[in-house]
C-alpha cells in the first residue's frame, strides 16, 4: 500500500487550507454559489436537496485500520453515524454541513486520504479487484499499476477539464470482479510468453446509457501501458 512522502502530505495539507479559505468566503457571502460550485466540486463536495454530500477517495479500494477508524470517526462526528461505499470504491457522507467540510478534509489528510478528483469532469478514483494482491488467479498484483495511474492522473493539467468524468479500472485475472468493462478504460494485466502486459478495453459506462467496453488492444507490453492510456484520453 502506497504511503505519502513529505511532498504528498504538503500538497494535501495545502489543498485543505485553500478550501478552508474558500468555504469561509462562501459563508461570509463574499462569493456566490455559482462561483463556489467549481471550487467545492474540485474537493468532492456536492450540494444535494437537504445537505452537502462529500465523496472520499479510496484508491483502488485499499484501506488500512487507521484510515478505516478515521472514516468511522467522521461518520460519528460530522454525519449520521454512517457512510455509503460506492460501486467504485469511494465512500460518501450525505449529511455534511458546509462549515464542517474543511475540518473533515483535515481529518482525512491526517491519515493520508482526501476527496480530490472525486467529482467533476476529470479522471476519477482508479478502481481495482477487491481481492487485488490476494487472488490466486492473478498474473500480477494490479495495485502498483492502479497507483501508477493514480499518481499520473492526479492534478494532470491536460485532463483536469474533460468533456465528462472519466473512469479507469485495473484487474489482473480473467474473472472481472471490478466490472472493468463498465469503465471508460479497462486494463487487464496478462502474460504472453512470459512477458507482462495488458489488454485494453475502451468505452464502457454505467450511466443512463450503459455500455460494455469492447477490447481495442489484445496485448501491449507493460512499458507502453501508460502511454497507451494517455493516447486513449487524448482521442477522447
Amino acid at each position: 500500500m502506497y504511503k505519502y512522502d513529505n511532498y504528498d502530505q504538503s500538497i494535501v495539507d495545502a489543498r485543505v487550507e485553500e478550501f478552508r479559505d474558500q468555504v469561509n468566503r462562501r459563508l461570509a457571502g463574499q462569493i456566490t454559489e455559482d462561483q463556489f460550485k467549481p471550487l467545492r466540486l474540485m474537493n468532492g463536495l456536492y450540494l444535494q436537496l437537504h445537505a452537502y454530500m462529500l465523496r472520499v477517495a479510496v484508491p483502488y479500494g485499499t484501506l488500512d485500520s487507521r484510515q478505516t477508524r478515521m472514516l468511522a470517526h467522521i461518520a460519528r462526528k460530522y454525519d449520521r453515524d454512517y457512510g455509503h461505499f460506492t460501486t467504485r470504491q469511494n465512500l460518501q457522507y450525505n449529511w455534511i454541513k458546509l462549515e464542517d467540510a474543511p475540518d473533515i478534509l483535515a481529518d482525512l489528510a491526517s491519515v493520508e486520504m482526501h476527496a480530490i478528483q472525486t467529482s467533476g469532469n476529470c479522471i476519477r478514483n482508479i478502481s481495482s479487484d477487491q481481492f487485488a494482491g490476494a487472488a490466486a488467479d492473478e498474473v500480477a498484483d494490479p495495485r502498483p499499476w492502479a497507483e501508477l495511474l493514480r499518481q499520473w492522473s492526479s492534478f494532470h493539467p491536460e485532463f483536469s477539464y474533460l468533456p465528462r468524468k472519466f473512469k479507469i479500472a485495473v484487474i489482473a485475472s480473467d474473472e472481472d470482479r471490478a466490472a472493468m468493462r463498465l469503465h471508460d478504460i479497462g486494463l487487464q494485466l496478462v502474460e504472453r510468453d512470459g512477458v507482462l502486459g495488458g489488454k485494453i478495453f475502451v468505452g464502457g459506462g454505467m450511466g443512463r446509457t450503459p455500455m460494455i467496453a469492447p477490447e481495442i488492444k489484445d496485448f501491449i507490453g507493460a512499458e507502453d501501458l501508460l502511454s497507451y492510456v494517455e493516447a486513449c484520453l487524448r482521442v477522447y
